[in-house]
């Protein structure tokens, strides 16, 4: 044995004394566009007065400060099915990462068996029968496999990256949940507040029908106006079953996004009849602060970690895999068990080396360090598409509260002339038909002030998901810029 020894461990110590890892170390390259300079600037459509430069809380719809919406977003990310399979895949991400881990752990086995029968003696070189009995053989084994190379350690980096994006995609479906969920409630809340407006303007209209039908019968008017009067009043009619339809779906979409049936939505949602509306400036931090922010980035990034891993991995099939073993049993007749002459016991490396097709090597190394630069391209238009959606949300929803306050001021000189309406009317000097055309008209402007409302509180919520609010999870890319 100690011969044996004074051979395995030299050997042993020569081939651990020259491991390396193959393959290049992962960082974030210089030369991708997260570490540009001019990606960590404040954001161009982030006016004075619509966005603050502050950083944008976890849970963004909380600044809405509406008790119900907190509830309801609460209850989608608690239930809902996409949250669900989203925390399955990181479930199946962290048992690849365990078993690829588990190559670096000690394999340990064990074998034992017993018949009726006789050993061979020309197998053992005794010339001679030998003699019928029981047979016995009982074993243990272990082994280490020495990563001399680094392609454990690489498939380890792989798989550690892997697991990393799986909850960063879980983050990206949470705020995803969480926008529609507020997007819904609020097209719910929205379209009740067009009901209303539809349902007061369909009030009004069958006041002019009215009107035109006395004045008809009157000989005062004629049979145009009429007519006229009872075709808006058919128009006005017929937006109400398409609003309510808008209405119904939205509270259906809820409801499922909680993770209830449709038939279990909660009637009283659709007697809210007003728009989400923010009290403060939304915070929304510059483009570094963005980046790290956006989960969609941080998968484009850990995505760049596996490829640049599996080069290394690639690279390591060309060299030798080398297990330190060991064994240890008894073997034998079972009138003689465990005596020592039945003992064995073997200790030594063990070299596999299946020698590559260096042109086939060539091309798996060839096709990691493509799926490298085709990870770090998907990484840098990740975070350029982050940027743009944050740009194009920004630009949208100034120019929305721009034509918001075009419609105000065009409302209020409506109101005006509503209230100079019926003062003439009262004073004798006007008709009745000019009062009514005035509230008509005054109606028509709260339909659009109605409909622009809705479109500014969708234009918020879909800033709150360019800028990759929704998520609780620490963990980010460290990506620094120049």
């Amino acid at each position: 044995m100690n011969g044996l020894l004074r051979l395995v461990l030299p050997l042993t110590l020569l081939l651990t004394a020259g491991c390396t890892t193959l393959g290049p170390d992962y960082r974030v390259p210089d030369a991708a566009v997260a570490k540009r300079t001019s990606v960590a600037a404040p954001f161009m459509g982030a006016a004075a007065g619509i966005a603050a430069n502050t950083a944008l809380p976890g849970k963004w719809w909380q600044l809405y400060d509406d008790p119900l919406l907190n509830t309801l977003v609460e209850q989608a990310l608690a239930a809902n099915t996409d949250l669900r399979i989203a925390a399955a895949n990181i479930g199946r991400a962290d048992a690849a990462l365990r078993g690829v881990a588990h190559q670096r752990a000690i394999s340990t086995g064990f074998s034992g068996g017993v018949e009726y029968g006789r050993f061979s003696g020309e197998q053992y070189l005794v010339m001679h029968t030998l003699p019928d009995g029981g047979l016995y053989d009982i074993g243990f084994n272990a082994a280490y496999q020495l990563d001399l190379f680094g392609q454990i350690k690489r498939s380890i980096e792989a798989a550690k990256a892997d697991s990393d994006a799986s909850r960063a995609a879980y983050d990206v479906v949470s705020i995803t949940v969480a926008a529609e969920t507020a997007r819904s409630y609020a097209e719910v809340c929205s379209t009740g507040r067009e009901l209303e407006v539809a349902q007061h303007a369909l009030a009004l209209q069958q006041q002019a029908l009215d009107m035109a039908q006395r004045l008809f019968h009157g000989g005062r008017a004629i049979a145009l106006d009429v007519t006229r009067s009872q075709a808006q009043l058919d128009a006005w009619r017929a937006t109400i079953p398409a609003l309510q339809a808008q209405q119904r779906v939205a509270l259906y979409r809820l409801t499922v996004l909680t993770g209830k049936p449709p038939v279990e939505f909660s009637p009283q949602l659709a007697n809210c009849t007003g728009e989400l509306k923010l009290k403060a400036p939304i915070p929304v931090g510059d483009g570094a602060a963005l980046i790290k922010r956006r989960p969609d980035v941080r998968v484009a990034e850990r995505a760049l970690a596996s490829a640049t891993a599996h080069i290394g991995i690639a690279m390591a099939d060309m060299y030798p895999k080398i297990q330190l073993g060991a064994s240890l049993g008894s073997t034998g007749l079972t009138d003689n068990l465990f005596r020592s002459d039945t003992l064995r016991f073997g200790l030594g490396p063990l070299i596999s080396w299946e020698f590559p097709d260096r042109e086939l090597a060539k091309v798996r190394i060839a096709l990691a360090k493509s799926g490298q630069e085709a990870a770090l391209a998907r990484f840098d238009g990740t975070v350029l598409a982050a940027l743009k959606e944050t740009e194009s949300a920004l630009t949208v929803y100034s120019h929305d509260l721009v034509r918001r306050e075009a419609l105000q001021a065009g409302h209020d000189q409506l109101v005006q002339a509503e209230r100079d309406a019926h003062t003439l009317f009262r004073l004798g000097r006007e008709a009745y038909l000019p009062v009514l055309d005035a509230q008509r008209a005054l109606v028509a402007s709260e339909q659009g002030l109605a409909e622009a409302d809705s479109k500014i509180a969708a234009d918020q919520i879909s800033l709150f998901l360019a800028l990759g609010g929704g998520w609780s999870s620490d963990a980010a890319p460290v990506i620094t810029t120049h």
